[in-house]
Formats: structure tokens, sequence, C-alpha cells
């Protein structure tokens, strides 16, 4: 690796610590008989330690100038598969209907610029996925598992909690890559709640979400007034509230509460 010249634009840092490497494994908890998919496998180093607890890995790389080296480094792996593309370009479902298996895992080490569009993009797959860990950016990791009432709760915050019960594992080192970034990151991992609070407009509610948050300093009454805040007021009185609280003090269940009231007809 040492003659590889890594691409900023493809946010490439290699994870060299081998002990963050069977962490991941270990908090994934992957199960007999499964597929795993990583996205972004590098070197293949995270790679060859999934293979030796699943049937089959998966494996998303864009870029291309890594083959050989995945082919050095995971020569004794036939159980995994790599697709040189944009996994943001694939068909997930096409790509793995081959595959037998019982439990369908994600692992990624991804660059926080499109940590969203990939997360997005599980999502609208609509898999069955048992457990996606992520190893993200802290400061993107600390908003995603925020709390209500925390500094770092958002938009994003309420949107992944409506879909995932979301943990955070473990710190990661900026030390423990090559190169070494300018953060740290931290290893998360999101299970598909069983039991999605029921929304009646999935379209609104999401957008509900994104303009309650759009100025973090201005209250409900201010980022919500294109709605009809007197079906808002209704819902906040129920739990003790008003048009004057901001968007971080409220729960997940309030939003969907207030979205299923703005959506009944009138």
């Amino acid at each position: 690796m040492k003659d590889f010249k890594f691409k900023k634009a493809y946010g490439q840092n290699f994870i060299n610590d081998n002990h963050i490497i069977e962490n991941i494994v270990k908090e994934t908890q992957i199960e007999p008989n499964s597929l795993v998919i990583e996205i972004g496998p590098g070197a293949g180093v995270l790679t060859r330690e999934l293979a030796k607890y699943s049937k089959y890995v998966l494996a998303y790389e864009i870029d291309s100038r890594l083959e050989d080296i995945l082919d050095e480094n995971l020569a004794e792996c036939q159980n995994v598969q790599i697709i040189f593309d944009d996994f943001l370009k694939r068909d997930i479902y096409s790509d793995i209907k081959e595959y037998q298996y019982n439990n369908l895992y994600v692992v990624a080490n991804i660059p926080y610029y499109i940590t969203t569009p990939i997360i997005n993009k599980l999502i609208d797959s609509q898999l069955p996925f048992k457990k996606i860990t992520l190893m993200v950016q802290k400061e993107v990791g600390e908003r995603f598992t925020a709390k209500v009432k925390t500094r770092d709760y958002g938009s994003i915050s309420v949107f992944l909690n409506y879909y995932f019960d979301i943990r955070k594992l473990f710190l990661v080192s900026r030390n423990s890559f090559t190169p070494k970034p300018n953060v740290d990151s931290v290893v998360i991992a999101l299970c598909a709640k069983e039991k999605k609070l029921p929304v009646d407009n999935e379209k609104l509610f999401f957008k509900l979400i994104k303009d309650a948050f759009r100025f973090k300093r201005k209250n409900l009454r201010n980022n919500l007034k294109s709605y009809n805040l007197i079906k808002v007021e209704t819902v906040l009185k129920k739990y003790q509230m008003d048009l004057t609280y901001r968007a971080e003090e409220l729960p997940l269940e309030i939003f969907v509460d207030i979205a299923n009231a703005l959506n009944e007809i009138e």
C-alpha cells in the first residue's frame, strides 16, 4: 500500500488497527448463514475478518485501482465478491437476489458526505437488514444518536429514530487510519424497529421535520408558519407545550402526532 495514492474525492482512510476491526465484527454479531454487504472495503482488511463469520460477503468498491490489492489480500476468501462500482448507483436487490441466506447485514466505513445518501438508499431498498454497522465521523455519529433536548438533536436524529433503534458502540481515534484524517470517528449500530410509529403521510411527516428544524434558534411558530398552526398547537397542548417551544424539545412521538393531525381532512 506504500505506493498507493489515496484519493480525497473518495474519502479514502483505511483502518490499520486490528483491534478496531475485530470489535466491529464482534459488535455486528453476525449470525450463521448470513450475507454481509460491505460498502467501501478499501484494502480488504475488514472484509477478510467479515468473511470468517459470514456465509457470503458482497463488497462495493468505487475505486477500481484497488482491484489488484483486494485480489491479493482476499485470495483465500472464496466467499467474497467485489463489485467495482458506486454503491449509490447499484440496484441492491438485483445484486443479492442469487444469494441464499438467512440474515442480511451491512457494514461500512464511509466518508461523512455520503453517509446520509447511503442510509437513505438502504431504507429505500426495503430489504430486511438485521443490523447496519457504520463507522462515521464522530460529529455525524453524535447527530445520529442525539437525544431530545440536546445540542446535537436535529432533523436527522428524528428521521433515523423513526426507522431504527440506534446505539453508539465505540469511538475510533484518527490514529487508527491511513492516511490519518483530521477528525475522530465513531462506530454506530442501526437496527430496524420491529414496529414503527404509525404515520399516515410519510411525505408530510418528513417535510414537517425538515421545516421544524429549518432555523434552529427559532421556535415552532416561526418555523411552521406555513402550516395550520391551530392544529399544531392543539397537539402540543396535549403534551403541555405550545408554539414557543423549539423543535429540539420535541421527541419523535410528538412529530408523528402533529403530522397525523395535519393530514386529517378538514
